[in-house]
């Protein structure tokens, strides 16, 4: 299984004769050759961790397959005989999500990465470590880390190989766990391999879960971690990632929101694109006419459901080619194009069913790693919001404990997560992989709003729209630490992944209209599936499917030929016109002008938030633009 550090023995130092020995290599004439650039990042990475071994990874089938068998023996996977090639984790109970208050960026200067709060306040918006800092967290964490482990090197891509969107990476790492994942939601090994022989720039990720061997204290679930020296650290002016402590998703995954959104939001404002918090879908209507929209939400309000979306309105199809990031840039003839740099989705898994989302469930019938979610006796999985189990079948918890109807406790995580190619996807668009990206029509933001924010609305012009980015805000969600139901400040839904100080990200946004190459800019919109009838709370729109009479309004807005086509003008923005929403089949109980009510003493209250917040957050680095939106609705709300 193993092969090491490919061919660069002589003529870069590789590693020690020892580690080359105790792999077991027969013959180095079998051991192809890693690029210059490469070898010297692995050399440098097993000088500092060292590894009992190194595995270049090669990302065929049957490598997956002995890494899958591997962590069954040792007990971190199992196998969940139900369904084809499908397995099931179990975390350590204090490594289950991102872990925000440790996660932090490295630049010389801390308004490098973040607005340097008013009165001594905390930062929302990122984590900054000085250099020393650093260093010295360093290298109280690495040295030694890998001991009497195999460390895998992970060439992989984000995007389709080959691209001009695309970007590289490698990725070492001492999880078997994360090479099973990282297979899925990349493109990864030999094909990346020779992309990188041709001088591809690449961006370096270190992780180690920080358990070297052996092991000075029992391990939990068979899950190597270590959560009292977590640390998840980006240096994007040399595009590196060094993640330490944690095996979870989010953590150690470092293509996914370590690379994919902080470090290439940097590199994307080093070069003039935008890499985002969104899903990429494409809808078409019943005459056959497609069009592709980006949405922000954050974590857990819905991203994946949308992105799948089944249309309860006849004739309308969607299509997906993306549920989390996207990456975009201005095409010659100035369209927005948008790839999905990810291959697989990374899912939460308790809410997903055939009502939610069946394109989803059929997504996850083979060929996924499962975490913390519940198991059945007969050798499947179950989270809340599944039908009950069939008769005789019973439940076992995330924590491999019985579990019963009507338990104080969860049976799956509310962070449990599902890993799965996102090519099985029933509802994959034809041009997910497309290497020029697809053409964005509208960009929507989103987030859970019990009250006070209408349904479906769009932004003045573009400008007004970065301000509604701006504004977000949501209940916190499951997927990182915080808890309860607290609405938060989450701009643009980037708020745990800005790469860089959030107002010169505003600033990178607000650029784009001024670009001197042709631009065609799309049409900015804000959505809010979750609001509530404040007497009963329940949610006044049912959501999921009829979401489609939301996203028909929008494919109208974005070919309109007059400003006020199925519009109104509202102190906040363009509402559709009573009648624009089509409620046919939607049932009587539907209270649509509760939907669309838009309380000034709400927005009131809502322009006071937002104003202490961009003082308080963003200070000095608040570009004038922003300031007077602000200012303008906080005049429409006081007229």
């Amino acid at each position: 299984m193993s092969c090491l550090l490919l061919g660069v023995i002589r003529r870069h130092g590789g590693v020690r004769a020892s580690v080359r020995a105790s792999v077991g290599v027969r013959s180095l004439a079998s051991i192809p050759s890693l690029p210059p650039a490469v070898a010297d990042f692995v050399r440098r990475a097993a000088d500092e961790c060292k590894p009992a071994k190194v595995h270049v990874v090669t990302g065929t089938s049957q490598e997956t397959a002995n890494i899958l068998a591997g962590l069954e023996i040792e007990g971190m996977v199992k196998k969940l005989p139900k369904y084809e090639n499908c397995w099931l984790a179990r975390t350590d109970p204090k490594d289950v999500a991102r872990v925000e208050s440790k996660t932090v960026i490295v630049t010389k200067s801390q308004r490098d990465t973040v607005p340097i709060p008013a009165g001594g306040a905390k930062s929302q918006l990122g984590s900054w470590m000085s250099e020393s800092d650093w260093q010295a967290a360093r290298q109280e964490r690495f040295p030694g880390c890998m001991a009497g482990r195999t460390m895998y090197v992970i060439p992989f891509s984000m995007g389709p190989v080959g691209s001009p969107l695309t970007k590289y990476g490698v990725q070492v790492t001492d999880s078997p766990y994360v090479v099973a994942s990282m297979g899925t939601m990349t493109r990864m090994g030999t094909p990346v391999l020779n992309k990188l022989s041709e001088g591809a720039e690449f961006v370096r990720c270190q992780h180690s879960v920080g358990r070297p061997l052996p092991l000075k204290a029992p391990l939990v679930n068979s899950w190597p971690c270590n959560p009292e020296k977590v640390l998840i650290s980006h240096l994007p002016d040399t595009r590196q990632i060094m993640s330490f402590g944690s095996g979870y998703g989010g953590n150690s995954l470092l293509g996914k929101k370590c690379f994919a959104l902080r470090i290439a939001s940097r590199i994307a404002k080093d070069e003039g694109w935008l890499a985002e918090h969104m899903l990429i879908l494409g809808i078409t209507n019943p005459q056959g006419v497609k069009r592709y929209v980006a949405a922000a939400f954050p974590s857990a309000c819905g991203k994946t459901n949308l992105a799948m979306m089944k249309p309860a309105l006849p004739g309308w199809k969607v299509e997906c080619v993306g549920d989390d990031i996207a990456w975009m840039k201005f095409d010659s003839q100035g369209k927005l194009r948008a790839i999905n740099p990810e291959n697989g989705f990374f899912g939460v898994a308790p809410g997903t069913s055939d009502k939610t989302n069946p394109y989803a469930m059929a997504t996850i019938a083979k060929n996924t790693l499962f975490t913390n979610v519940g198991e059945t006796s007969d050798g499947g999985v179950w989270w809340e919001g599944l039908d009950p189990p069939a008769a005789g079948v019973t439940l076992t918890d995330w924590h491999g404990k019985t579990w019963k109807k009507g338990s104080s406790t969860p049976c799956a995580h509310p962070n449990s997560r599902f890993c799965a190619p996102a090519a099985q996807c029933p509802i994959i668009d034809p041009q997910w992989e497309s290497a020029e990206g697809v053409p964005i029509d509208a960009i929507i933001f989103g987030g859970r709003r019990p009250e006070g924010v209408p349904l479906v609305y769009e932004s003045f012009n573009w400008q007004h729209g970065v301000f509604i980015g701006a504004s977000m805000r949501s209940e916190a969600t499951a997927a990182a630490e915080h808890q309860g139901k607290v609405i938060m400040h989450d701009p643009f839904a980037m708020r745990p992944f800005f790469g860089y100080n959030f107002g010169d990200y505003l600033a990178h946004w607000l650029s784009m209209q001024t670009r001197k190459a042709p631009t065609h800019l799309p049409k900015i919109f804000h959505v809010n599936w979750f609001r509530k009838n404040p007497a009963t709370g329940a949610f006044l729109w049912p959501g999921f499917g009829e979401n489609a009479r939301a996203l028909e309004w929008i494919f109208k807005r974005c070919g309109r030929e007059r400003e006020e086509e199925a519009a109104k003008r509202s102190i906040i923005g363009w509402l559709p016109e009573d009648g624009a929403i089509d409620t046919k089949g939607l049932g009587s109980d539907v209270d649509m002008g509760a939907l669309f009510d838009v309380p000034r003493s709400f927005w009131q209250k809502e322009t006071k938030e937002l104003r202490a917040y961009f003082s308080q957050q963003v200070g000095a680095d608040l570009p004038p633009q922003v300031e007077a939106e602000l200012k303008a609705l906080e005049e429409r709300v006081h007229k």
